[in-house]
């Protein structure tokens, strides 16, 4: 096994925020594709499963361990190479990049996983329209309290913690990239238009793009 590997979807939000990571941390790493529709869902392959047995992206492996769920491993990359660190010195401050980073991967992001709309659509029987609306109620809520959050946060800067990219910022861009796959209307939402612009400026960001990965579609 390579020294670093990443194994992730391309159009996952999870895997998203953790390539961003990587990237601005300056860390190589090996792309491994699982793709989740294919094959029935290459995540519920037994390579994988050994992996991670929750079935999901991403996993990253190096130095013998396995790490899966995307904040665990940005912190996880935070501890091992401090370079660029994407959580700030205080303890206060620190909760306060968790807390923004957790509403929108705990609270928002779960409620369109793919899994998730499977199971609406599947088992539960709903409608295209139905299941659109699911996702378009939960993103809303979601990116309204944020909104409200960052516009009037003291601590915001050019990004949601001061002036340079932290764990929320991986964070925010996946999760306007997923509203806007489901033609959720941002245009409410300027504060964190205006993040996400300054965002898309790094190259660390345009990099893990989803357009941009090996497995793209």
């Amino acid at each position: 096994m390579a020294e670093r590997v990443l194994h992730n979807y391309f159009r996952s939000s999870s895997a998203y925020r953790v390539r961003i990571a990587l990237n601005l941390k300056g860390l190589a790493y090996d792309y491994a594709s699982v793709h989740l529709n294919r094959n029935g869902g290459e995540q519920f392959g037994a390579p994988f499963v050994a992996l991670n047995p929750q079935r999901l992206v991403p996993v990253l492996s190096e130095q013998g361990i396995n790490i899966s769920q995307s904040l665990a491993i940005i912190e996880y990359l935070d501890e091992q190479y401090p370079q660029h660190p994407l959580l700030p010195g205080s303890a206060a401050d620190r909760a306060y990049v968790r807390q923004l980073s957790l509403a929108m991967a705990c609270d928002i992001h779960p409620l369109s996983n793919l899994r998730v709309l499977k199971y609406i659509s599947g088992p539960m029987g709903q409608t295209d329209d139905a299941k659109q609306a699911w996702v378009a109620h939960w993103t809303k809520a979601g990116l309204d309290a944020l909104e409200q959050e960052l516009a009037r946060a003291q601590r915001r800067g050019r990004f949601c913690f001061g002036d340079t990219p932290s764990m929320a910022d991986c964070c925010l861009v996946p999760q306007l990239f997923n509203a806007l796959r489901f033609n959720i209307d941002l245009a409410p939402y300027p504060t964190l238009l205006s993040i996400d612009a300054e965002c898309q400026k790094l190259e660390a960001f345009a990099q893990a793009h989803p357009a941009r990965q090996p497995d793209a579609e």
